[in-house]
């Protein structure tokens, strides 16, 4: 546990907060509803749905992802790649398990993955963008064995989500509880590019009634699927439930360390002329010098074109305790207090910095460390019509990050934490406070066919930023919203339809770190402070949910206004990592309509289909120093017009198969809208055979994916090095291709 922010203060907090109901939130009345939305589609007639459209009774466009669908996906795949059927959402990697950090890009609705909020069991997991200075990558926070359903909020998030980032919408990951039968669990996967991935997981099942736990291993080692090199993760995860009459005492504590090679940045032009297979050196290390030292083969003709290699290491511990409480028979209490600590270095062979007289290259690192330590406390009271919620979420947050350079004699493995640099080009330390409280409530009327809720949040962020090492800024930024309102309503016209609304303004925090207005000069920072407004948006919902025997579905169509956009402006190109300039960019405006249905042809056959229409402008120009940027009018980057996705599933007896294509549109990479990459379909196969027991087994699986059904060649992430204003001659090193076709086979059973 960090010194930092010890625990036992936060246990004084906690405390504090069990004696003083009114700091609290509404989590029951969530758990509540949630049971409720689960009851209403269990009660629906026909089979098991392959999505639960559980927003009912919700006045947000809401959809979750069960067991099911994180089951029959490849084992070791993302829980945001498996998001991406929903309709609103885009989700893109260079691997086929979506976990490949670097590559990672989700946004819904136009709102890119830093201006959402992402929790794990409501504990904040900040923006989770690459370099992450607030949280962690749900691949990292918890293997997806263990994650036991997502809840995707297009967009406005619960006023309780634990984030200063959700200008858009929230997703809410929620951990597999241990199961009540003492058993063992296990998984193993062999696939392309050399795939192995073991799983395991035993659970104490329900010991007294009162007590039960799990602890679970992860090991995988994949190759890249082209180039060398491999990207591996460990993984320890635990989790325990003690039961005292209604109460629970809930705790966990997750362990990852996750190496990763990287796929070299691809620009288009570079796509024509070198291969869309083309990846950096390793392992010919004279080639890398060579070209260090201006002598190219083989069509490379710039010191970008490759490098020797490159990577990512990330070490996390994630742990919290949760006391959930009934005070009474209309007043519910849960509070949890949270620690995460990380260490991280990204690694770069450059040509621009030479180790010595006759070695070109050395090795340039990014160096992170993360402390974390908070605490989120929720109450619930039921009274007559009403049902009253408030909350509060307190963090305190040390992140450390820097530049560094060492010294490399040859292609010996360097993916460990380097230590002892010849050169450090900054460094630079922030301490963040955050707070936040909220308070609202929802009143049934009409017989309970209407209801209203209303209420607002708080946030106050302030970060402390020191310069250690280098010119860039030191200072102090604070983000305070005092009254961020959120209303809306939900009317049962029957017993299977019903229209919804809701609209919300948010905040987003300032960031530190890397690419934030402390990345600047001293100058630069001193010249934009006064001028920075933290981005706000304000989202308005308004749909409508049904269904039939054989069809449920819902519509929605949305707006959302983003005022005071920040924008981080290169001054060099982005690989090189000079200094850079922050401002405020003005407005971006939102419209768009989105659909889902689910057709249940039989008990054993269902066809899932969503649609997606999107329109993101810019409404504000903006200048480049001297320069006028025009881009009002231009769409926004990495915001597809359109997505559409098809999924038929089959379960009949033992056999059980799901086959799905998804559309995504046009993209735009530079702000001007003079660069795009092509629309594509993407089709994914999952098959396999299940048994109730075999032997000394029970619940045994065996399991075919394959991803990239057609072995489809594609432009997957865009943006991997930033977004510039303009590319007309398509240089700009800021693109992924994606994984051709794999086919992996899993077995998995209990004992």
């Amino acid at each position: 546990m960090s010194q930092r922010f010890p625990l036992k203060p936060l246990c004084l907090l906690v405390l504090q907060a069990l004696a003083c109901q009114a700091y609290a939130a509404d989590v029951a009345a969530t758990n509540d509803a949630a049971a409720d939305d689960a009851a209403a589609v269990a009660a629906m007639a026909g089979p098991v749905q392959t999505v639960e459209i559980t927003g009912r009774g919700q006045s947000r466009q809401v959809q979750n992802i069960n067991k099911a669908d994180l089951g029959e996906a490849l084992p070791g795949t993302s829980p945001l790649k498996v998001l991406e059927k929903l309709p609103g959402v885009n989700f893109q990697s260079a691997d086929p398990f979506g976990a490949y950090e670097w590559s990672t890009r989700f946004s819904i609705r136009g709102f890119n993955q830093n201006q959402l909020g992402f929790t794990l069991d409501g504990i904040p997991l900040g923006d989770m963008t690459y370099g992450n200075n607030n949280g962690l990558h749900i691949s990292r926070a918890i293997s997806s064995e263990n994650i036991g359903s997502v809840s995707v909020s297009q967009g406005a998030g619960a006023l309780g989500t634990a984030s200063t980032s959700n200008l858009g919408g929230t997703v809410q990951f929620f951990t597999l509880a241990p199961s009540d039968e003492r058993g063992l669990t296990f998984a193993q996967t062999l696939g392309s590019d050399s795939t192995s991935r073991t799983f395991a997981r035993v659970d104490t099942g329900l010991i007294n009634g009162v007590f039960k736990a799990y602890l679970s291993g992860t090991r995988q080692r994949t190759d890249k699927w082209k180039g060398e090199g491999g990207q591996d993760q460990d993984q320890l995860n635990s989790r325990f439930v003690f039961n005292f009459g209604d109460n629970s005492l809930t705790g966990f504590l997750n362990y990852s360390d996750r190496k990763e090679i990287d796929y070299q940045d691809m620009s288009l032009e570079m796509i024509r002329r070198l291969g869309y297979n083309w990846d950096n050196y390793q392992s010919d290390w004279n080639r890398a010098v060579n070209a260090a030292k201006g002598v190219f083969t083989g069509g490379v003709n710039s010191l970008d074109d490759a490098y020797y290699s490159a990577g990512g290491l990330r070490k996390d511990t994630l742990g919290g305790l949760t006391l959930d409480l009934r005070l009474t028979q209309n007043v519910d209490l849960k509070t949890t207090i949270y620690h995460h600590d990380n260490k991280g270095q990204g690694h770069w062979y450059t040509p621009y910095v030479a180790t010595n007289a006759s070695n070109p290259i050395s090795l340039r690192t990014t160096e992170y460390s993360i402390y974390r330590d908070g605490i989120t406390s929720d109450v619930s009271w039921e009274l007559g019509d009403h049902t009253i919620s408030a909350g509060l979420w307190g963090e305190r947050n040390n992140h450390t990050a820097s530049r560094n350079y060492y010294a490399v004699t040859g292609p010996a493995d360097t993916m460990y934490y380097l230590t002892k640099p010849f050169a450090t080009d900054w460094k630079q330390n922030f301490i963040t406070t955050t707070s936040q409280y909220y308070l609202q409530d929802t009143l049934a009327l009409v017989d309970g066919k209407l209801k209203l809720n209303a209420g607002f949040k708080s946030v106050d962020v302030d970060i402390k930023a020191t310069n250690l090492v280098g010119t860039r800024a030191a200072g102090s930024l604070t983000a305070d919203k005092k009254f961020l309102p959120q209303a809306g309503f939900n009317y049962a016209l029957t017993s299977d339809d019903e229209v919804f609304g809701s609209a919300s303004k948010n905040m987003r925090a300032y960031q530190p770190g890397v690419t934030g207005p402390f990345s600047q000069t001293q100058t630069a920072f001193n010249n934009s402070v006064g001028s920075l407004k933290p981005e706000t948006s304000v989202n308005v919902d308004l749909g409508y949910r049904f269904k039939r025997d054989a069809l449920q579905g819902s519509l929605a169509v949305y707006s959302a206004r983003f005022d005071d956009r920040q924008l981080s402006v290169a001054t060099c190109a982005g690989i090189v990592g000079c200094a850079s300039t922050f401002v405020n960019v003005g407005k971006v405006d939102t419209k768009g309509l989105e659909a889902i249905a689910v057709w249940k042809f039989s008990r054993e056959l269902s066809w899932f289909n969503s649609y997606t229409f999107n329109d993101s402008k810019y409404k504000s120009n903006y200048m480049d120093g001297t320069t006028l940027v025009a881009v009002s009018g231009k769409e926004v980057v990495d915001a597809p017009r359109q997505l559409f996705n098809t999924e038929v599933s089959y379960e009949g007896g033992p056999w059980f198969a799901r086959a799905g294509a998804k559309y995504t549109a046009k993209r735009y990479y530079t702000y001007l809208n003079d660069a795009s990459v092509p629309s594509f379909w993407l089709a994914n196969l999952s098959a396999g055979y299940k048994l109730k027991s075999v032997g000394w087994a029970k619940e045994l699986a065996l399991q075919v994916n394959v991803t990239n059904l057609f072995d489809k060649q594609y432009i997957a992430t865009i943006g991997s090095n930033g977004f510039q204003a303009s590319d007309p001659t398509g240089t700009a090193q800021t693109l992924l291709t994606g994984a051709p076709r794999q086919l992996f086979i899993s077995l998995n059973g209990k004992l």
